[in-house]
């Protein structure tokens, strides 16, 4: 029988308040910057982790870079200086660390779940939310393959946090970086701190049965479908580092199923036909994982095909809300949390610093629209007045019209949800004066980042 993904009304909570913006709470996280030095996979603890201190109070702002003050979240962990110097060491390149590790965590899980299972054939996908959680800890590969090659069951937790994916691999924990830009138009990793969050307990829902009957042929092949172009560059050599960090790392300690590893890289684009090319080659070379793609959009417009073939996707990036009620046979997962979680994020941000008149613009595409509706209804459950939200086409060549109307409501703060366009949306905002200097700015984790900072100063 076929079984399709049932998410229940008002399942996903976020820990720390982040909902209770309308409660008054007066308390905030403040954490170690990403600098920190963690060099173990952080702790489980049950529950939703506390908070002890508020983060910085907003100030007046020194002038310095057009996006200094520009602020955002995204799912991010303290990544400890050792893990990012083996990151390093696979792309010196590096200026961002972005969803580094959740492309390492996955790929450990893949690489776990084929060997519980005993191959890499469609079996081992009803071994992937169990690799996660109610099991015997571990956090690497080495130690999690004793405890498998000892009859046991691993529950690993990596450089993500805490990882837990309920039955329709959704993550049940999250921690979510708020990173602030500088004078320099770049992350100043000394304001950086993090917010918990977590889902109740009625997410918890059970395992999708998997479907489809796709034999193995004894080698775990694992394709890449990252953004290597478009307009979600800048989080690609992040993702694929640690793709490729996990790989050799496993193939160091032995491979699976008495193999190394394989790795087949992709580039997803921008499109869903440049996306669909891809996906058809890495089928033809017979993977048996994808992992990506970055954007919730061209996840959606590729998952029938990749969970069609018996072929587990696992996004180390999507989302969109939509991907948690979606009929995938049971072959799509994720780490990083869905909308309704860094929506209440973004929206607690703002509630926190004080706004009362607040102007959204969001890209139009799956994700830009539903994390819009989660921060505009948070915001107004909370008492906020969202005057404007604007939703345009992300490869429109000027953004001149969306920001006159949302200057012409006179905000006190903006959020921006978008991807490398966000750059130009700003560069607007500045010239008609709503810009980071003038009213508070907000972003989320497809804007925020360094690459948002070269392409600014490259437009200039």
């Amino acid at each position: 029988m076929q079984k399709t993904r049932v998410r229940r009304a008002g399942a996903l909570l976020v820990g720390l308040a982040l909902i209770a913006v309308a409660c008054g709470d007066d308390e905030k996280t403040t954490e170690t910057t990403a600098a920190a030095e963690t060099t173990a996979a952080p702790e489980t603890t049950e529950g939703a982790p506390e908070t002890t201190e508020m983060a910085p109070e907003t100030t007046e702002m020194a002038m310095g870079g057009d996006l200094e003050g520009f602020k955002g979240t995204t799912p991010l962990t303290p990544l400890g200086d050792e893990f990012k110097q083996r990151l390093l060491e696979v792309n010196p390149d590096l200026v961002d660390f972005n969803y580094a590790a959740e492309g390492y965590d996955l790929t450990m899980i893949i690489a776990l779940a084929a060997a519980k299972a005993g191959t890499d054939g469609i079996a081992y996908a009803s071994e992937i939310q169990g690799i996660t959680r109610d099991g015997e800890k571990c956090t690497d590969f080495a130690s999690c393959m004793a405890i498998i090659d000892a009859g046991g069951d691993p529950d690993y937790d990596g450089y993500a946090g805490p990882i837990t994916l309920n039955g329709v691999g959704d993550p049940m924990e999250a921690s979510y970086g708020v990173l602030t830009m500088g004078a320099d138009n770049r992350i100043d990793d000394s304001q950086t701190y993090y917010l918990p969050a977590a889902a109740s307990s009625d997410a918890d829902v059970p395992p999708v049965a998997v479907e489809g009957d796709r034999a193995g042929d004894g080698v775990l092949k694992i394709g890449t479908l990252l953004p290597v172009t478009g307009s979600l560059a800048f989080l690609g050599p992040p993702e694929i580092a640690g793709v490729d960090l996990a790989i050799k790392e496993i193939n160091e300690a032995g491979g699976v199923l008495g193999k190394p590893v394989e790795l087949v890289e992709g580039d997803s684009g921008d499109t869903p036909e440049f996306a669909n090319q891809t996906v058809d080659r890495l089928l033809g070379e017979n993977v048996d994982a994808i992992v990506g793609a970055a954007a919730s959009g061209i996840s959606l417009s590729v998952i029938d095909k990749i969970t069609g073939a018996g072929v587990v996707q696992f996004s180390p990036a999507n989302t969109s809300d939509r991907l948690t009620t979606y009929p995938d046979k049971g072959l799509y997962f994720r780490v990083a949390p869905p909308d309704l979680l860094q929506g209440a994020a973004i929206a607690k941000l703002v509630a926190d610093d004080g706004a009362t008149n607040v102007a959204i613009i969001a890209r139009n595409d799956a994700y830009g629209t539903g994390l819009a509706e989660v921060v505009q209804k948070t915001l107004e459950d909370a008492g906020i007045t969202v005057s404007v939200v604007k939703i345009y086409e992300p490869d429109a060549g000027t953004f001149d019209a969306e920001v006159s109307e949302m200057a012409a409501a006179s905000p006190d703060a903006v959020v921006v949800i978008g991807f490398e366009e966000s750059s130009k949306i700003l560069r607007t905002m500045v010239e008609n004066g709503i810009g980071p200097h003038d009213v508070m700015t907000y972003g989320c984790d497809g804007n925020i980042g360094n690459g948002l900072g070269e392409s600014y100063d490259a437009e200039g």
